[in-house]
């Protein structure tokens, strides 16, 4: 294995699809949703900071966010339901998505290890909530999408991450939600673009 590898391993998430036990009408793979999940990431810090005055780093949290799901090149992408079925199973999961994302980790220079190790490790305390939410709130917006192009599979989701996001009660999804989540409801005429 190369210490080279790392960046062209990096751009194969766009092969790995999510949402695999559902029929969705606009397909979506990791390396999509990544980039999502860090806009949104480093919105949640923008507001965190800007709106109710906490020390966060929202670029910080948008690398976080960019990197959050990058195990899943080697793991593949489970469904949720099945991630999260039992405690034991969840576990086990974690433990792979360790073991590959040291894999990747692995496949960069000595060098340029330290600067990724915590990128390619589940963020802890108060980033990990902030990149959590960002991921829930970016699996909302593929579920309110689907909903709009007349696809029902994704009805039970959406509700779930709904509730799921509220039981976060993190102050800065709840913000997102209430001023921001609405406009994913609305046409691209009503989005005002050419006005």
């Amino acid at each position: 294995m190369s210490d080279t590898n790392f960046y062209a391993l990096i751009s194969r998430m766009k092969y790995i699809g999510r949402w695999s036990l559902m029929r969705s009408a606009v397909p979506e793979n990791i390396q999509e949703h990544s980039h999502m999940v860090a806009v949104i990431a480093h919105a949640l810090g923008v507001i965190r900071r800007e709106v109710f005055g906490g020390d966060c780093a929202p670029e910080h949290l948008a690398a976080l966010a960019l990197f959050h799901d990058a195990s899943e090149i080697l793991t593949g992408d489970m469904p949720t339901p099945i991630k999260y079925q039992n405690q034991e199973l969840m576990e086990a999961y974690h433990k792979v998505e360790d073991l590959a994302a040291q894999k990747l980790l692995d496949m960069l220079p000595e060098t340029l290890r330290p600067a990724y190790a915590p990128l390619l490790s589940e963020a802890k305390g108060e980033e990990y909530r902030l990149v959590k939410a960002a991921d829930k709130l970016s699996a909302l917006i593929k579920c309110v999408e689907e909903r709009k192009a007349g696809n029902a599979e994704f009805g039970s989701a959406e509700a779930s991450t709904r509730a799921s996001i509220a039981a976060m009660e993190l102050p800065e999804a709840d913000y997102f939600m209430e001023y921001f989540m609405p406009a994913f409801e609305l046409d691209l005429d009503e989005l005002g673009v050419g006005k």
